[in-house]
C-alpha cells in the first residue's frame, strides 16, 4: 500500500530494532510506501525501494544500470570528510559488478566455469576439512575467544586463498585493506589508499601468474590474452572481497543469531538434516549485503511510481527479505521455513557468482561448530556485541564466546 509519508532525508542505518532486524524507519517505509522518494544528503532526489516484488523488478531490469560512470554517485547517508562528487567516476577495469551487459557479460563469463554447482560439489569434502582444521585450532584455545578472529574469518579466507592461488601468509594484506575499503564513514583518501594497496598487491600476483601459471582460478584467468592486467586486478579484487568478507560475516552473525534463539539452535542440533534449509533462512533473516545502487537510464515505472531518468535508486535486500507480503512472520527466525526466493544473493544478471561456494562453506562451518562445541555460548551480554552498522557489509566486529 502506498501512503503519504514524509520523504526521508537520509538512509536509516542504525540497528535500533535489534542486532538482527532492519532499522525501524526502513520497516515503516516498506509498510507505508515500498517505492519511496528519498532526498539524498547532497540534494539529489532519488528513490528507496524496500518491497520484495519491487526490489526483484529493479534488480532484474538492466535499464536500472549498475554502472557508476553514467552520472554522479549520490550517497544516501552522511559521509564525514567525503567531498561532494561533481562528475561521474571513471569505470574501473574488471569490476564487472559495476558494469552492464555486454561488458558485464564478457567478464562474468570468464568465471562461470570456475563456480559451477558440479565443481563446487567436488570441493565440498575439502572445504569441510578446512573447517575441521580450524575447529581443531579453536579447541586448543582457552575461552573466552573471539569467534570472528579464530574461526569465522579464517575459514573463508583459507578457502578463497586456495581457490584463487593467493598465498595464505599474505591474508593480512587483503583482510586489513578490504575491511578498510568497506568502512562506511571512512574518508575518500583512506578508502582509495586501501583500494590502491590491494590493487598493487594483486597486480604483482597476476603478473607472476601470467609468467608462471599454477592450478588455480587466477592462473586460469591470467593466461587469457584478451584480459588486460588491469581487468585481472579488478576481477581478483571482486573475488577476494566477496569470497571472504561475506561468508565470514554470515558465519559470525549467524552464530550470534543462533545463540540468541536457543529454540532454533536446539532444533538444528537435534535434526542436522535441517542444515541446508537453515543456511537459507539465516541468509534471508540476516541479509548481510543489504544496500545496492542502481541508476535509472530512462523513465521507469515500479510499484505504481514513475522513477525519472537520472535517478539514483537504492534497494534494501534486508527490507525485501523481511516483507510480510512474501514471507509469513518474516521477522521470526524459523529454520524450518522454506526461504526459497530470498534475495540475499541478489537477483538478475548480477546474482552472486559464488553462491554455491558460500552455501558449502556455511553448511560446513555451522555443522562443525555445533558438533564440536555443544556448550558454546556468548561470553558477554548480547547488547555488548559490537555490530557493523558502520560497514557496507553487516556483521559483528567481534564475537566473544566460551564453552564448558
Amino acid at each position: 500500500m502506498t501512503e503519504s509519508v514524509p520523504v526521508p532525508q537520509v538512509l536509516p542505518t542504525e540497528r535500533d530494532a535489534g542486532p538482527f532486524d532492519p532499522p525501524r524507519e526502513i520497516t515503516r517505509l516498506r509498510e507505508a510506501r515500498p517505492v519511496c522518494p528519498m532526498r539524498f544528503p547532497d540534494g539529489h532526489d532519488g528513490w528507496l525501494i524496500t518491497g520484495y516484488e519491487a526490489v526483484r523488478q529493479v534488480m532484474a531490469d538492466t535499464r536500472f544500470s549498475s554502472r557508476q560512470d553514467l552520472g554522479i554517485v549520490h550517497v544516501p547517508f552522511e559521509t564525514p570528510g567525503m567531498p561532494v562528487q561533481t562528475e561521474p567516476s571513471p569505470q574501473q577495469p574488471g569490476l564487472f559488478i559495476a558494469m552492464d551487459p555486454p561488458d558485464h557479460t564478457r567478464l562474468r563469463r570468464k568465471l562461470t566455469g570456475a563456480f559451477t554447482v558440479r565443481r563446487m560439489k567436488q570441493l565440498e569434502d575439502h572445504i569441510a576439512e578446512i573447517a575441521e582444521r580450524q575447529l581443531d585450532h579453536l579447541a586448543t584455545l582457552t575461552p573466552p575467544v573471539d569467534l570472528v578472529k579464530e574461526f569465522a574469518l579464517p575459514v573463508p579466507s583459507l578457502v578463497i586463498c586456495e581457490l584463487l592461488g593467493v598465498p595464505y601468509e599474505d591474508r593480512a594484506t587483503f583482510q586489513v585493506n578490504s575491511a578498510r575499503f568497506l568502512e562506511r564513514d571512512i574518508n575518500l583518501e583512506d578508502k582509495m589508499a586501501a583500494f590502491g594497496a590491494m590493487s598493487s598487491f594483486l597486480a604483482q600476483l597476476v603478473i607472476a601468474k601470467r609468467a608462471e601459471p599454477g592450478e588455480d582460478i587466477l592462473s586460469d584467468l591470467a593466461v587469457q590474452e584478451d584480459l588486460s592486467i588491469e581487468e585481472l586486478v579488478g576481477m581478483a579484487f571482486l573475488l577476494i572481497l566477496a569470497g571472504h568478507e561475506t561468508t565470514a560475516n554470515l558465519l559470525a552473525l549467524g552464530t550470534f543469531a543462533l545463540l540468541e534463539h536457543p529454540d532454533q539452535l536446539e532444533a538444528l542440533r537435534s535434526d542436522p538434516e535441517l542444515m541446508p534449509g537453515a543456511v537459507e533462512e539465516l541468509m534471508r533473516y540476516l541479509s548481510i549485503a543489504d544496500i545496492f545502487y542502481r541508476y535509472a537510464t530512462e523513465d521507469l515505472e515500479v510499484g505504481g511510481e514513475t522513477i525519472p531518468a537520472g535517478s539514483t535508486v537504492v534497494v534494501s535486500l534486508l527490507a525485501a527479505n523481511r516483507d510480510p507480503l512474501r514471507y509469513e512472520n518474516p521477522d521470526d527466525l524459523d529454520l524450518r521455513r522454506n526461504a526459497r526466493g530470498h534475495l540475499s544473493f541478489g537477483h538478475g544478471v548480477h546474482q552472486c557468482l559464488g553462491q554455491q561456494l558460500a552455501r558449502i562453506e556455511l553448511r560446513a562451518g555451522f555443522t562443525g561448530l555445533l558438533r564440536r562445541f555443544p556448550t558454546l555460548k556468548l561470553a558477554v551480554p548480547a547488547d555488548e556485541v559490537k555490530v557493523k552498522s558502520d560497514m557496507n557489509l553487516y556483521g559483528v566486529h567481534a564475537l566473544p564466546v566460551t564453552w564448558s
